[in-house]
């Protein structure tokens, strides 16, 4: 189906929506990275302008585990003053009770999003969130440096450590002390559970819980994974990146700090602005690979998507907004001003959105080798082991044991939390 057919689909059932429903007062609760609540707000002015309904922004803190701890607060305690949550891929599984089922809502449109996301976002046979845009991150790196010492893309975690080193040593020599060879999110939250997966799955050590629920993540390769990552910590990457999240890792790549970073698809348009140190000379490739059997570049899936509360007092209203931020419209919008990806499966045939991002055509690349979180199959325990996952990845990279120490007493807190059964 081509876009503009989708379009007037889309306008249409919303038009529809508008004329059955009388003017609400909307509260829709969303985090941030970059600029996205300045471009959310832009588009909540124009489904103001369209149906008459207002919509309020409450900001939530950058990092998801700090937002997820308030969902189920609030969802937890019936709150009704948020009609409206954004969220995060891996939360469906815990938060399905308190949400809509928005099946019937959205029969006719559906289908024009990648299954796999919508089959992400369906729980016990119910449609609990729309998605809004897809993720999946990708190796950053400098086009210029590597030119200018001969360097190739690395496609090995090997080949990174030693071209981050060789290129952040001779940059320092020619005066930029601040270089850093590779940063990435090592904070303790959601965000190095990502990476970590990452580091583990690239190197053949499994997906933490495998999606039979065996519980996998105590292996050589997983703890050869992570010891490699500590490794970076002072040398190729600085101390502080101990408590970086997404945006303090673009802060130090877009001021031109940094060889190579990991990062998600929104920071390559904030790379390419007018305010950017590195505009122009940057370009991304998959996740490098490590050495172990079973070796392949993984990039952690991601994605957000726009759930109803049940306890919405304007459901009706509610579910107008979360279909037009799903909408091809408004992914078309994101995909051009935000680089975020679409879920909407026609959009990456778009030529507009190929001139405006070229880059997210090619991103198909970073979605093969896309491994899940283990959310599926550790269902309301997910967040918990996420914890105790990213709790025992960050005590080995402060230098707080090895990984085979760590992962050893993991897996056992692991078998405690699932007892009988997830």
């Amino acid at each position: 189906m081509k876009t503009s057919a989708i379009l007037a689909g889309l306008l249409s059932s919303v038009t529809l929506f508008v004329g059955a429903a009388s003017a609400a007062n909307l509260s829709m609760v969303s985090g941030d990275t970059g600029n996205g609540l300045e471009f959310l707000r832009g588009q909540l002015d124009r489904f103001e302008a369209e149906t008459g309904h207002t919509v309020t922004i409450v900001p939530m803190p950058s990092s998801t585990t700090d937002q997820f701890g308030q969902y189920r607060l609030w969802l937890a305690a019936g709150n009704s003053d948020i009609d409206v949550y954004q969220t995060d891929v891996i939360w469906a599984p815990q938060l399905a009770d308190q949400f809509l089922d928005l099946t019937e809502a959205a029969a006719d449109v559906v289908d024009e999003h990648f299954p796999a996301i919508i089959e992400s976002q369906t729980v016990d046979g119910r449609l609990v969130a729309l998605p809004a845009f897809t993720d999946a991150p990708a190796l950053y790196y400098r086009t210029d440096l590597l030119e200018k010492y001969g360097k190739e893309v690395p496609t090995t975690w090997a080949e990174l450590e030693a071209t981050a080193a060789e290129i952040m040593e001779g940059e320092r020599a020619e005066g930029n002390e601040d270089m850093w060879g590779f940063v990435f999110q090592g904070n303790a939250y959601e965000g190095l559970t990502c990476d970590a997966l990452e580091w583990v799955m690239s190197n053949g050590g499994g997906q933490i819980v495998e999606p039979d629920g065996t519980i996998s993540i105590n292996n050589p390769q997983a703890a050869a994974a992570i010891d490699r990552a500590a490794g970076w910590v002072g040398t190729i990457a600085p101390d502080g990146v101990l408590a970086y999240m997404e945006e303090e890792s673009r802060g130090v790549w877009q001021l031109g700090n940094a060889v190579f970073m990991r990062n998600w698809p929104y920071a390559y348009a904030l790379g390419n602005g007018a305010d950017s140190a590195i505009a122009g000379n940057f370009d991304v490739a998959p996740l490098p690979m490590g050495d172990g059997e079973g070796a392949r570049s993984a990039a952690t899936l991601g994605g957000w998507n726009v759930a109803v509360s049940k306890y919405s007092q304007n459901p009706d209203a509610a579910i107008e907004l979360a279909l037009f931020l799903s909408s091809a419209e408004v992914q078309k919008e994101r995909a051009i001003n935000q680089s975020n990806l679409p879920t909407i499966q026609a959009l990456y045939d778009d030529s507009d959105i190929a001139a405006a991002q070229p880059i997210i055509p090619r991103w198909k690349e970073v979605f093969e080798n896309s491994v899940p979180r283990p959310s599926a199959p550790t269902k309301t325990d997910y967040n918990e082991v996420s914890s105790l996952f990213w709790g025992a990845v960050h005590e080995t990279l402060s230098g707080n044991g090895s990984a085979a120490e760590n992962l050893e007493i993991l897996e056992i807190d692991l078998e405690d939390l699932r007892g009988d059964g997830w």
